[in-house]
């Protein structure tokens, strides 16, 4: 019997992930089973599909409790992909699932994957996950200083003391995670080689180029608009008949936008192509964000053509970078 028409033969496999267990839906079949969330049965469990040989395999960015399934999937070679939880409740709700429990999940997730077709996420090496937990690790601290620091500025006289000891801890915690990451990417030649070329380009520190070579693996291998699709700075179309709607930007890889924000800023003032382009913009009646998220998408695709090339920062040189 053929498929129906939109969906692809084959065998796909939804896993919605939760601290304790994973409970996975199979499509076309219907089937639905769980296992413990510990490393004895996710090497099982990758066995077991490995034999199976899905076509896809979706899980939702669960801030960290996907990992360890992920990697374990994918050292076996299954095809993984790691969806935006949002763009999977869109597409329950469109089709009239409005329930949630974990077996619906999963079931949707499957769903999606034989629908959707979502692209197969490259697998990330061991050493790559790991500068990925120094850099996450990293983020979080940064966010709990500007918490306590936000904190200190309303407490009681008699609470300040300990605030004042805890931002002290951690922006000690803070430069050990720093020197771990300096650490790991001066071990790995192929990060070394990765950050020196990033922060050739003007704009691009020390951090920013430890985000992009942990979260962004794909960087280099790309073209241009699956990279700005991939991190959420292409803007998408909001129109309906005769009405033509403000294009948005949402989606894709936060914390990379987010990382981003700073260094796009200093690009505007101290990279020549970036500043240049901004400047346009501006002239051409466009709103500053708008214009800075602009730039953030140029800054991106200037970083994706230097690692394309292996060449180091030089717009009179490498057009692909003007």
């Amino acid at each position: 019997m053929s498929s129906p028409v939109g969906l692809v033969a084959g065998v796909f496999v939804g896993i919605d992930v939760a601290t304790d267990e994973l409970v996975l839906a199979e499509r076309p079949s219907g089937r639905s089973w769980s296992v413990p969330n510990d490393p004895a049965a996710l090497a099982v469990l990758a066995a077991e599909l490995q034999q199976q040989a899905p076509t896809r395999m979706v899980l939702e960015a669960t801030g960290g409790y996907e990992r360890a399934a992920v990697a374990a999937l994918q050292r076996v070679g299954l095809p993984i992909v790691i969806a935006n939880p949002r763009q999977i409740r869109q597409f329950a709700r469109s089709l009239g699932r409005l329930a949630k429990t974990d077996r619906l999940d999963a079931a949707v997730l499957a769903h999606y994957a034989e629908a959707v077709q979502p692209p197969i996420r490259p697998a990330i090496d061991a050493a790559t996950q790991e500068l990925d937990g120094w850099v996450t690790r990293r983020r979080q601290l940064v966010q709990q200083i500007a918490a306590e620091r936000l904190r200190l500025t309303s407490a009681h006289p008699s609470v300040r003391p300990g605030v004042e000891r805890h931002i002290e801890w951690l922006e000690e915690e803070l430069a050990a995670v720093e020197q771990a990451i300096e650490e790991q990417l001066a071990q790995s030649s192929t990060f070394a080689s990765k950050a020196a070329l990033l922060q050739s380009v003007p704009g691009i520190g020390p951090v920013s180029a430890a985000v992009l070579v942990a979260q962004v693996p794909e960087l280099g291998q790309i073209d241009a608009k699956a990279l700005a699709a991939l991190i959420g700075v292409a803007p998408l179309n909001r129109d309906s008949g005769q009405q033509r709607g403000k294009r948005c930007t949402w989606g894709g890889r936060a914390h990379v936008r987010t990382a981003l924000f700073l260094p796009t800023r200093t690009a505007r003032l101290h990279n020549p192509v970036i500043r240049a382009f901004y400047q346009r913009l501006i002239k051409a009646g466009k709103l500053k964000m708008v214009a800075l998220i602009a730039c953030m998408r140029k800054l991106l695709t200037i970083c994706n053509a230097i690692l394309a090339s292996q060449q180091p920062w030089n717009p009179e040189a490498n057009p692909a970078t003007s």
